[in-house]
C-alpha cells in the first residue's frame, strides 16, 4: 500500500508517526512518500493544524497522534 505522509520540520508528533510507520513496515507491506507542508502553500493551509497526516488516494486516513495500532487498523 502506498500513502502520502505530510509533515513539517520541528514537529515531534511527525517524528513519532514516522517512527511508527517504520515499525509497521518491518512486518507489513506499507510504503509512503513524505511531503513537507511548508514547501506548498495550498497543502500548508489545508493541513497545518492536522499534521502529521497520512493520506491514501486523496483521502485522509490518519492525522494527529498516529500510533502503531492506528496504522495497523488502516492497512488490514
Amino acid at each position: 500500500m502506498k500513502y502520502k505522509f505530510y509533515t513539517r520540520p520541528n514537529c515531534p508528533l511527525c517524528v513519532e508517526a514516522e517512527h511508527m510507520l517504520r515499525l509497521v513496515a518491518e512486518d507489513h507491506n506499507i510504503e509512503w512518500e513524505t511531503y513537507n507542508i511548508e514547501e506548498d502553500d495550498e497543502i500548508h493551509e489545508k493541513y497545518m493544524l492536522m499534521i502529521p497526516v497520512l493520506e491514501q488516494n486523496g483521502d485522509v486516513v490518519l492525522y494527529g497522534n498516529i500510533g502503531y495500532i492506528d496504522i495497523l487498523e488502516i492497512i488490514e
